[in-house]
This record gives structure tokens, C-alpha cells and sequence, in this order.
């Protein structure tokens, strides 16, 4: 949100920073989630295939 409103964008590009190298870390951070978040969903269906089994092993 505040990169989109470019809030303190002026103090790293009075530095030497490029505005489109905010926008590569904003891109790989999407992906960085984007790849966790498959590995959370795999990991719940897995523990919720694997909770049944358990719970008729021990009935």
C-alpha cells in the first residue's frame, strides 16, 4: 500500500534506488507467497487424509 502511494519512495531513489527494483521485490515476494501457500494447502489435504486413517486405526 505504500509503495503504491509511493510514501518514502523519494528517500531510496534519492540513494541510488530504481522504482522498477521496488517493483521486482514486490513481484518476488507475490511468489514467495503464492509458493507457500500451495505447500500449506498440500500439507492441510494430507493431514486431513491422514486424520481419518488415524482415527480408524485406533477405533
Amino acid at each position: 500500500a505504500m509503495f503504491r502511494r509511493k510514501a518514502f519512495l523519494h528517500w531510496y531513489t534519492g540513494e541510488g534506488m530504481d522504482e522498477m527494483e521496488f517493483t521486482e521485490a514486490e513481484s518476488n515476494m507475490n511468489d514467495l507467497v503464492s509458493e507457500y501457500q500451495q505447500y500449506q494447502d498440500a500439507t492441510v489435504e494430507e493431514e486431513g487424509e491422514g486424520g481419518e486413517q488415524e482415527d480408524e486405526e485406533h477405533a
